[in-house]
């Protein structure tokens, strides 16, 4: 199993950050411009990881040089189902220096999208050491 994968399932945060590079770009599926920095990315993904419920990776595809992957997932958000997709890319180090975010059905990016903006200001005080 992927160690991204595996940290995810596990909700382990700190394995999370850990595989990310200082300069990582996270995409959102319900922003309209990245987040840039590990700082923010990595608080993010711990938002993520309270409004998810029932989360897991169903597929995963990676090319042959093992520097672009994508997992596939499930989860549910204030009562939607949501399929969704990670879009990683691995630098030289193996770091995740893009993190790209996609979502279906509307219905559920909505919620999800609700959902994160009622976390931003908690993510925004971790991203920012406080």
């Amino acid at each position: 199993m992927h160690p991204f994968r595996k940290a995810v399932e596990n909700r382990d945060s700190a394995a999370i950050e850990a595989l990310l590079a200082e300069d990582v770009v996270f995409t959102s599926p319900v922003a309209f411009k990245p987040y840039p920095g590990k700082a923010m990315t990595a608080a993010i993904l711990r938002g993520v990881l309270r409004v998810f419920e029932d989360f897991s990776y169903v597929k995963e595809i990676a090319n042959p040089d093992g520097r672009d992957h994508a997992f596939v997932f499930t989860a549910t958000v204030a009562g939607k189902q949501i399929q969704g997709c990670d879009f990683l890319h691995f630098d030289e180090e193996g770091k995740i220096d893009d993190f790209m975010v996609m979502v279906r059905p509307l219905s559920a990016a909505q919620a999800l999208s609700e959902a994160m903006g009622a976390q931003f200001d908690k993510i925004a005080q971790e991203a920012a050491g406080e």
